[in-house]
């Protein structure tokens, strides 16, 4: 199992991602956030085929149902970024490193 934990901003909004693989393929996600919009995306994406995804990226699934539910200001969200991470390392397709955003104006 993968554990992630996104802090993704101003919104306060953190997401716990929980990433299981089955099949070496297979990923189920699990997020847990007070986000209503990352809890929707959640429920959407409950199960899907990581290669495919990898394979398709910003044209696959997981990404359309993405694009499909945040919009505005949410649509630069840094938990969808996340979950794909964490799908990508439960299908050892990646390995487990931090990714760090660091935004100064």
């Amino acid at each position: 199992m993968v554990k992630a934990k996104v802090e993704p901003g101003v919104c306060g909004f953190t997401a716990d991602i929980e990433a299981e693989v089955r099949d070496y393929q297979f990923v189920t996600l699990k997020v847990t956030s007070e986000c209503e919009n990352i809890v929707k995306i959640a429920e959407l994406l409950k199960e899907f085929n990581a290669y495919n995804e990898i394979k398709d990226g910003f044209n696959g699934e997981f990404y359309k149902i993405i694009r499909e539910n945040l919009k505005g200001c949410c649509s630069g969200c840094a938990v969808p970024i996340g979950m794909f991470k964490s799908m990508q390392v439960a299908a050892s397709v990646a390995l487990p490193r931090d990714v760090s955003i660091k935004i100064e104006k």
